[in-house]
């Protein structure tokens, strides 16, 4: 290995620090290193800001939480360039690597032991009057949700042309496994394993209790439509960037042509990942 990028989070002295001093052992090695920091692009504005990752590097390692891997796995779109995060405290499924255990699990990596897990993602367009406005690869989930002081949304569902539902609720997210335990945990959604291949679709708070969650595979296309009177609603996309919605507004999501690449030591267990963070077991 002989470039590496380096991410870390804005507004974090410890990040900045971890990643000189990373920059650092990584130049002891002889790797060339890109360092950056994180952009802040969460105003939910069609265009964003972005980090220009080379297209040399062989590796991105995040410092932050899995907000910061998540715009990285943005940034470089459809590229295989693998990542590995760095958890810097709070709830992390993405960034599963702590920062005391970091440089052993980072020359574990650069010893060519590790393994690759592809994880799915989505691709979601916006659609209005025929045209689109709106495109995104989303690692998490997309949501649609309302204002604070706006109705209830009503939206009708269709998988692959044919007619599911209407959903009348405060939202809609649509998650893939590796978001399965975001915000779709939260509104009541399953935990997914992360390298299934499959969509989870849950309603937020929905009008009517038998309106439950469903899974579906992973070829499908599911597509939304609005109904004619809503206000203030809006379409987000791993929680950072999105568009608003208006009334007729087609949404279309399915699964992207190329998956994540994220980096797995032998150390990380996913099941041991999901006890100490749900803290399952403990009374």
């Amino acid at each position: 290995m002989q470039h590496v990028a380096i991410i870390y989070k804005r507004s974090r002295p410890d990040a900045e620090k971890l990643a000189n001093r990373l920059r650092a052992w990584f130049e002891r090695q002889h790797i060339e290193v890109f360092c950056a920091q994180n952009i802040d692009d969460s105003d939910l504005a069609c265009g964003h800001e972005r980090i220009d990752i080379p297209h040399n590097a062989e590796l991105a390692v995040v410092l932050g939480g899995d907000g910061t891997l998540l715009s990285v796995a943005r940034f470089l779109e459809d590229r295989a360039t693998p990542i590995v995060g760095v958890n810097l405290g709070g709830l992390g499924f993405l960034t599963e690597i702590s920062k005391e255990t970091c440089y052993r699990e980072l020359q574990t990596i650069l010893d060519g032991n590790y393994e690759i897990e592809e994880r799915m993602r989505l691709q979601v367009s916006s659609r209005r009057d025929g045209k689109e406005i709106f495109r995104q690869s989303v690692l998490n989930d997309v949501v649609i949700n309302k204002g604070a002081l706006a109705r209830i949304i009503d939206v009708k569902i269709s998988i692959d042309d044919r007619y599911l539902t209407h959903y009348r609720a405060d939202g809609l997210i649509v998650a893939t496994p590796t978001g399965s335990t975001a915000y779709n945990l939260s509104a009541g959604g399953p935990i997914v394993y992360p390298t299934s291949h499959c969509t989870v679709l849950t309603p937020i708070c929905p009008f009517t209790l038998t309106n439950r969650p469903i899974i579906l595979p992973s070829q499908v296309v599911i597509q939304v439509e609005l109904g004619e009177r809503i206000k203030d609603v809006s379409l987000t996309c791993d929680g950072q960037v999105g568009c608003e919605l208006f009334s007729s507004d087609k949404i279309l999501i399915s699964a992207a042509p190329n998956p994540l690449s994220l980096i797995k030591t032998p150390t990380i267990d996913y099941f041991e990942i999901l006890r100490t963070k749900l803290k399952w077991g403990q009374y």
